[in-house]
């Protein structure tokens, strides 16, 4: 008599790779607001990925404007035909893409984006669309002044900082947020595993 055969439980589905789907959302919105005409500078993974990071992206599109264009971008999305939504945070707004959520940002890490930070951004191909994107010292700030006692993902920044380490004035960093307790430790861990050099005068 043969031994029953005992089926284990199904595999589970593999995570979709939507990098491609993000990466046409994120050329469609560029171009639009060039179009336009309004200043802005692709920011989050996509700008990451633009500055050499990694192409694996999984989350979603984002962009900085100023606060005083937020209208009238969501006016040109309007326009275009894309749904805009106001969520109940006050520093973005929110479209789709391709599928794709796409965030345009005023604000980052509770401060407005600027002029100066615009006008700082790259010039690069996005996947052969030109669009500016955040210098890797503006990205880096961003991400590293939002960390908190609430938020303080280190893991999902330090492959982000180990991309782009070289292009970054970490001086410029530390002086913007170094002083805050959470930004400081994931510092000190960048220098702990020889990502960045120690600050002089310490060891």
């Amino acid at each position: 008599m043969e031994p029953a055969v005992v089926s284990g439980p199904e595999p589970a589905e593999l995570p979709h790779d939507r990098s491609q789907a993000i990466l046409e959302a994120a050329k469609q919105i560029g171009a639009l607001l060039k179009r336009a005409g309004h200043p802005f500078a692709l920011a989050g993974s996509v700008a990451v990925y633009a500055h050499g990071g990694s192409r694996y992206l999984q989350h979603d599109a984002d962009f900085a404007i100023l606060p005083d264009d937020a209208e009238a971008v969501a006016a040109s999305l309007r326009q275009a035909g894309l749904d805009v939504r106001v969520p109940p945070e006050d520093w973005l707004i929110k479209t789709t893409c391709h599928g794709q959520n796409v965030d345009i940002i005023f604000s980052l890490a509770h401060q407005p984006v600027t002029r100066e930070m615009l006008d700082r951004a790259h010039v690069l191909p996005v996947d052969s669309v030109l669009m500016p994107v955040l210098s890797p010292t503006d990205l880096i700030r961003s991400l590293i002044s939002a960390f908190s006692e609430h938020y303080c993902d280190f893991g999902s920044v330090l492959p982000v900082a180990r991309a782009v380490r070289e292009k970054v004035d970490w001086d410029a960093v530390r002086t913007a947020c170094g002083t805050e307790p959470m930004p400081a430790a994931f510092l000190f861990l960048l220098e702990r595993l020889n990502v960045i050099d120690a600050q002089e005068g310490q060891p």
